[in-house]
């Protein structure tokens, strides 16, 4: 039995969730959560026990010093709730870890207890894997849903994904059995540069995360670190000519691919954003690569090779089967 001491009754909250490693490309999702948590001054209420779902030799526990005392922090995952104010405030349940190394369901079950004893009417994960994306273009951001109502209420895509999964996909699927909504949302890194952090991915899902959600996130500094971060990536690829070609090949790619996508309705939707916020008021990576569109794992190509830079493969034109949405 889950009791849920000190915190009070919430007003129609919503479950937040990310979850660090392979899930986790540049580590755009787990960071987002903590800016929400960050910004909100989340009040932690409960962690789940790391002995039930890590294998401590893979993600290690830390030791520290506080006022002379060596303290140790244990991998987990936790809990925690903030309010969002204004004209109709609403709850926010935080779910912030790292990706379980064992008992999967179990884990998913403890989360889903959480859910029901708290009332919450949506989980929204929060994902991000690595693809053929340039870095020059906005990031893009898909909304999958298993729940073929809740896609057309909320003008999501009904996953059809096949293959490899994460804990993102198994909380998903838990979900539905539970009968409680649930939407992924899954930011694209360029496979190119996926060392973390990448600001420019982390403020795409939460813009994202913004419109699904209806509420105004205060982003901080987030945008000023997206354009350095870009400009850095810019000065990097420059250096290689044959980066910097392979970036073009991505670029066009991507214009040809989403052409017909430059619509009126995208276009109100970035206005409407830009009227939110201006009337508005209110408040490391995971070893063995992250998640790709495909279900593989990948390395950076820019960053990580220690015996230099490798000639990225040349990235397949877009089919007509390519623009079917992963949520994993």
């Amino acid at each position: 039995m889950i009791e849920l001491e000190g915190v009070p009754e919430l007003i129609d909250p919503v479950m937040v969730a990310a979850f660090e490693g392979w899930n986790d490309a540049g580590d755009a999702a787990s960071t987002a959560v903590a800016h929400l948590d960050r910004e909100w001054k989340g009040e932690v209420f409960a962690a789940l026990d790391a002995e039930d779902y890590y294998d401590f030799q893979v993600n290690r526990p830390t030791v520290w010093m506080d006022a002379g005392v060596r303290k140790i922090t244990w991998p987990t995952t936790r809990l925690s709730v903030v309010r969002v104010g204004g004209e109709k405030p609403r709850d926010l349940v935080l779910v912030r870890g790292i990706e379980p190394s064992m008992r999967w369901r179990s884990f998913c079950n403890e989360l889903l207890g959480f859910a029901h004893e708290l009332g919450v009417e949506l989980v929204v994960i929060l994902g991000a894997l690595l693809g053929d994306t340039p870095h020059t273009r906005p990031v893009p951001v898909s909304g999958v849903t298993s729940d073929p109502d809740l896609a057309r209420r909320m003008d999501l895509e009904e996953t059809k994904y096949e293959g490899p999964t994460g804990i993102v996909g198994i909380l998903q699927e838990a979900c539905t059995h539970a009968g409680v909504p649930a939407v992924s949302l899954w930011a694209a890194v360029p496979h190119y540069v996926s060392q973390p952090p990448n600001p420019k991915a982390t403020l795409a899902l939460l813009n994202r995360l913004e419109d699904l959600i209806d509420v105004r996130i205060p982003l901080g500094e987030l945008p000023e670190d997206a354009r350095a971060w870009q400009v850095g990536v810019d000065q990097l690829a420059a250096e290689d000519s044959e980066v910097a070609e392979y970036v073009q090949t991505l670029e066009e790619a991507r214009d040809t691919a989403e052409l017909p996508e430059a619509s009126g309705e995208a276009i109100a939707r970035e206005f409407e954003r830009y009227l939110r916020r201006r009337d508005g008021g209110g408040p490391g990576p995971s070893p063995g690569g992250h998640a790709t569109a495909d279900g593989s794992d990948t390395a950076s190509y820019l960053r990580d090779n220690p015996g230099g830079r490798t000639r990225p493969p040349k990235p397949q034109r877009p089919g007509p089967d390519d623009d079917e949405p992963s949520d994993d």
